[in-house]
């Protein structure tokens, strides 16, 4: 089959860990065992989110003048090359020596109206307490919003519509080749006034770039690995259960938060629906689990209704105490 995988930026360096190489190599190391399963038996091509890493270098750059400061989409090419390196060499020391790695940066066309430009929804980062938040928001003219009990900064994030790597992305695919593309949503670009691409200041959401990048390329099978083990109804209550297979109509009667599981499951219904095939939403660790369709949460047009996974008597308990404990 042919597989497109997209690794969320939180899967490279965890929410609350710091930013450090260090983190986000080892982090790397345990994506790459789960991908390297998969990798010689099918074809791979790889998407990640930068979020965490774009956060960072933008926080680097404001320790210079404020016209010396790179902007968002140099940001995002940068973190594609860093990513990249590391996703190669630690699945090139997996996989036997003739299987072709290649990392693409990838420039991705949005548009100049789109409303995500007034209002900014996209979290980079680390995350701040409210005090701190406040302190960075004045200094630096950054936006800021709630996450979970914490503070981040967002920024627009438009939609994306055309890949402009197209080509060599299915050349390289062709070729046997596990491909690393699409990084941070892709790069995000715009025409000018008079007809130029150039960059813009925004980070594309990874998961609809990649959705877009499983439909182009003819993807059989398009996954969102992310650290939870597939779409839950009812979360963080006594009656919270995992679902095991969905049409995109009846989960889209769901609502799922925005900032992390709503992108998911937007994006695995699109592909699901304008495509007839199949996508999967669940934990990095199963995914070759879910590729054989064992594990996590599959989407399918030819699915009816929702159907869930039967929980274990440990994780029913593990439920009951989280609940209790208010977690």
């Amino acid at each position: 089959m042919r597989i497109v995988t997209a690794l969320g930026g939180n899967a490279l360096l965890r929410r609350g860990q710091a930013l450090t190489a260090e983190n986000q190599r080892a982090n790397t190391a345990i994506a790459a065992e789960a991908l390297a399963k998969i990798a010689m038996d099918h074809e791979l091509i790889i998407t990640h989110g930068n979020g965490p890493q774009v956060g960072l270098l933008a926080l680097q750059g404001h320790a210079y003048k404020p016209d010396e400061a790179y902007p968002l989409d140099v940001l995002g090419a940068q973190t594609d090359g860093m990513i990249g390196y590391m996703i190669e060499q630690e699945l090139g020391n997996r996989l036997p020596f003739k299987k072709p790695l290649a990392t693409l940066l990838t420039m991705i066309e949005v548009d100049r109206d789109d409303p995500a430009f007034a209002d900014p929804t996209k979290f980079v980062g680390p995350v701040y307490d409210k005090p701190e938040a406040d302190r960075i928001a004045v200094e630096k003219g950054w936006q800021m919003r709630a996450d979970g009990d914490k503070w981040r900064r967002v920024v627009p994030s438009p939609l994306p519509k055309r890949i402009f790597q197209l080509r060599p992305i299915k050349w390289l695919v062709e070729q046997g080749t596990v491909v690393i593309c699409a990084g941070g949503g892709g790069i995000p670009t715009a025409y000018n006034a008079e007809g130029d691409l150039e960059g813009v200041e925004a980070v594309i959401d990874k998961d609809f770039a990649s959705e877009l990048l499983a439909r182009e390329i003819d993807a059989d099978l398009f996954i969102a690995a992310t650290d939870t083990e597939g779409v839950f109804l009812d979360w963080g209550t006594p009656d919270q259960r995992v679902i095991k297979l969905a049409s995109p109509e009846a989960l889209e009667k769901h609502s799922f938060a925005a900032g992390s599981m709503g992108p998911k499951v937007a994006a695995a219904c699109q592909f699901a629906r304008k495509t007839g095939k199949t996508a999967a939403i669940g934990r990095l660790a199963d995914l070759d689990a879910m590729v054989a369709g064992e594990r996590g949460t599959l989407i399918s047009a030819n699915a009816t209704g929702i159907t869930f996974h039967d929980p274990t008597p440990d994780e029913g308990a593990a439920v009951e105490k989280e609940v209790r404990h208010g977690a």
